[in-house]
């Protein structure tokens, strides 16, 4: 599979779970947003990352999540349709969209997103997170299998390792310590500095705690849908080092993009 594929075939499940029958106005759990309301801001970024990709320049929020949140709300207001077929439709075929237009840019090209510059590729990697999110999101309200899996998540990590420095909760402030962190075959490691976070492919240092956690159960904590003690109750993670007490602190220092 490639983040390609990823993106496609991420973006027709949500469509396939908006089907004829769906109820819009079915509540999201632990949100705000309806299954409608949901499915119409996918359809919205998905047009939004697409026209980004094409190379248009689409300001969108001021790059903080508190910035996103409000440009969310406004484009929601300004944009009614809430069928979950129509809206499954433009979701996949935007996801489409966007593939065609970043196949004709070099990947390595930087692009304004609405949580700073990145490349085309991290934008891909962007998209896929943001399907991947809101996506299991709408799965979990309507009580069908979600479509979070260990082919996907790897291909979102690009994003999720630019965007932590990126997101940094109130929780980190003066934090210093380094985490060596292994999900599935993937390793890296976030050091902090006085609460301000690096990013690396390795520990610049001995790390004081290693998070071992499955791909699945590590996407669903960053994106704040799981809860570090719920991954733990379902064994999906493991900690050990000099201060394995920081395990369960590291989800806190960051907020949900």
């Amino acid at each position: 599979m490639t983040p390609e594929d990823a993106i496609t075939v991420t973006a027709d499940r949500i469509a396939a779970l908006l089907g004829a029958g769906v109820d819009p106005s079915t509540p999201l759990p632990g949100a705000e947003w309806t299954v409608g309301e949901a499915a119409a801001h996918l359809a919205l970024a998905g047009k939004l990352m697409a026209d980004i990709g094409a190379g248009e320049d689409r300001p969108y929020g001021d790059g903080t999540p508190g910035g996103l949140a409000a440009a969310n709300r406004a484009s929601l207001a300004a944009f009614p349709e809430r069928d979950p077929v129509v809206l499954g439709t433009v979701i996949a075929d935007q996801a489409r969209v966007f593939v065609a237009g970043a196949a004709g840019r070099s990947p390595r090209e930087s692009v304004l997103t609405p949580l700073g510059p990145m490349d085309v590729a991290t934008l891909s990697s962007y998209l896929l997170t943001h399907l991947l999110g809101h996506g299991y999101d709408i799965a979990v309200a309507l009580g069908r299998p979600h479509m979070v899996d260990r082919d996907v998540v790897p291909f979102t990590l690009p994003f999720m390792r630019l965007a932590m420095p990126r997101v940094v909760s109130a929780g980190a402030v003066g934090h210093d310590a380094c985490y060596a962190v292994r999900t599935g075959r993937d390793r890296f490691a976030v050091t902090f500095a006085d609460g301000v976070p690096a990013v690396t492919d390795a520990p610049p240092r001995r790390p004081d705690c290693t998070i071992a956690i499955d791909p699945v159960a590590f996407l669903l904590l960053a994106l704040g849908r799981w809860t570090a003690v719920g991954a733990m109750a379902r064994a999906k993670v493991v900690v050990w080092g000099r201060k394995p007490w920081l395990g369960p602190r590291f989800p806190g220092l960051f907020t949900a993009p």
